[in-house]
């Protein structure tokens, strides 16, 4: 198969790459070569935050990459996430002020002017979430994002914003495969144009379990499905002549959803991004339908409390 890449179009006319390279979980030291190898791979887009304190290895990577490949800035999407705070844990809210100074920071960090999607990374601060999101407006106004967007948001927290007049969001990032498909929520957002990133696409592999930092007890409770010989997702990557991990991400794919594959395998890097040279058929499509098992393992959208 070919590697290509397709676009989704923001309701602002920004085109979005439909497969991002995701970061979560590595290292400030490693994101610098492993960002240059998926920009290499034909990504173009590349998914960080501020939470996953590796911001300055993926700007160099960036950085790195245009310089040696020749490319324009404006062919990456760069996408980041403000880091809202939480009580709980001991961290004050961020307020409009310090909102637009994270953004700053981030901006310094991956060597940048500006960033093509900014998003809440999680509706933890209740009593400032709409300050940080007048912010945002703000940032975007001023040319510092191009987009503006949340992560692990749920229909309430979306109305919160709706029933302040204000912008809605562009993109809500969540969890979704096909163990947590969320469809009231997803068809809530595609009734109100926000377009859709799906994170932990690879929640089903039993191998994404045995990743540091991905274990949970819903993660245990779900294992044993992914881990059968015959699993649905074994059977179809065999009928495709693909790997487990590209029908997992061809399904987000076919469902409309941008995705963020990560690895720090090299042909693993090459083979998540090559996702367009099939297509899963309307009978396995329907089959995969049938495997939601409700809430995600990394986020639950109930709690707030949860880091996603």
């Amino acid at each position: 198969m070919k590697t290509q890449q397709k676009y989704m179009t923001l309701k602002n006319g920004i085109k979005m790459p439909m497969v991002g390279f995701g970061t979560y979980l590595i290292k400030d030291k490693d994101a610098q070569s492993l960002v240059h190898q998926a920009i290499r791979s034909g990504y173009r887009h590349v998914d960080t935050a501020e939470g996953y304190s590796n911001e300055n290895g993926v700007g160099s990577g960036i950085k790195t990459a245009i310089e040696e490949m020749g490319i324009s800035r404006e062919e990456i999407f760069v996408t980041t996430k403000l880091f809202p705070g939480n009580e709980t844990w001991g961290q004050p809210f961020k307020t409009y002020e310090s909102t637009i100074e994270s953004l700053h920071t981030s901006l310094a960090r991956l060597q940048l002017d500006y960033v093509d999607l900014y998003l809440i990374h999680a509706p933890f601060a209740k009593t400032q979430r709409l300050e940080q999101w007048k912010a945002f407006v703000e940032l975007q106004q001023q040319g510092k994002v191009r987009s503006i967007g949340v992560s692990n948001f749920n229909q309430s927290h979306i109305d919160e914003i709706k029933e302040a007049g204000l912008p809605l969001p562009h993109v809500n990032q969540i969890e979704l495969h096909p163990w947590s498909q969320k469809p009231d929520l997803v068809a809530y957002l595609q009734n109100n144009n926000i377009a859709i990133t799906a994170y932990s696409s690879l929640v089903p592999l039993s191998s994404w379990r045995n990743v540091p930092g991905q274990s949970s007890a819903k993660t245990e409770q779900m294992k044993t499905d992914g881990d059968r010989p015959d699993s649905p997702f074994k059977v179809m990557a065999k009928k495709y002549g693909v790997t487990e991990a590209q029908v997992l991400l061809r399904w987000g794919i076919q469902k409309g959803y941008a995705v963020l594959p990560k690895s720090a395998s090299a042909e693993r890097i090459r083979q998540n991004i090559d996702l367009f040279g099939f297509e899963i058929d309307e009978e396995d499509m329907a089959a995969i339908a049938k495997l939601d098992k409700g809430d995600g393992v990394a986020w639950s959208s109930g709690d707030p409390t949860k880091e996603g």
